[in-house]
């Protein structure tokens, strides 16, 4: 039986969720799996991947093969790169402890590069509303002195018309 680690989707339309599956190759794509290591989310960004490392590492060492997009998700996790460390070990290039070691020193890389992507996201996201603000308030201000404006207008005006009554009465009294 050839084993297939594939992706299966969920979630609505033009909001798609998938599921990280093990699946014989004949199985349709959101048919019968075998195991359930993973879900993937691509709508967010940088795109979520929830994964059981063991799971998926055993998987790959058993031999099953991934499709495009799930090799892609199992390198960017590190899957493969374990599998490299454990063949070093296996050929004595290194003992278990320094694979270890190699595979957290390239994880925390990682999740430094991830890390910066969310804050330069976050950073975006906060200028664009300080931005927007500063138009609103602009736009704000400039509707505020037409206002006055319109006011200031028709004061003068009640004041002239008051004033041009109490010239009218006056002239009459006068007379």
């Amino acid at each position: 039986m050839a084993t297939k680690i594939r992706l299966q989707r969920g979630g609505r339309k033009g909001y798609a969720v998938y599921r990280i599956v093990i699946a014989d190759a004949r199985a349709p794509r959101d048919g019968r799996f075998t195991e359930k290591i993973g879900m993937y989310n691509p709508n967010t960004n940088p795109a979520t991947v929830e994964l059981n490392f063991d799971r998926a590492l055993y998987w790959v060492e058993v031999g099953a093969q991934p499709t495009d997009t799930v090799r892609n998700i199992l390198k960017r996790e590190g899957v493969y790169m374990m599998k490299h460390l454990k063949g070093g070990v296996k050929k004595g290039a290194f003992d278990e402890a320094a694979a270890q070691a190699k595979f957290d020193a390239w994880k925390q890389t990682k999740e430094k590069g991830l890390n910066a992507v969310r804050e330069n996201e976050s950073k975006a996201k906060k200028e664009a509303v300080a931005k927007e603000l500063e138009a609103e308030k602009a736009i704000n201000e400039a509707i505020a002195k037409k206002v006055a404006d319109k006011k200031a207008a028709a004061a003068t005006a009640q004041a002239e018309a008051e004033a041009a009554q109490a010239a009218e009465e006056a002239a009459p009294a006068e007379a």
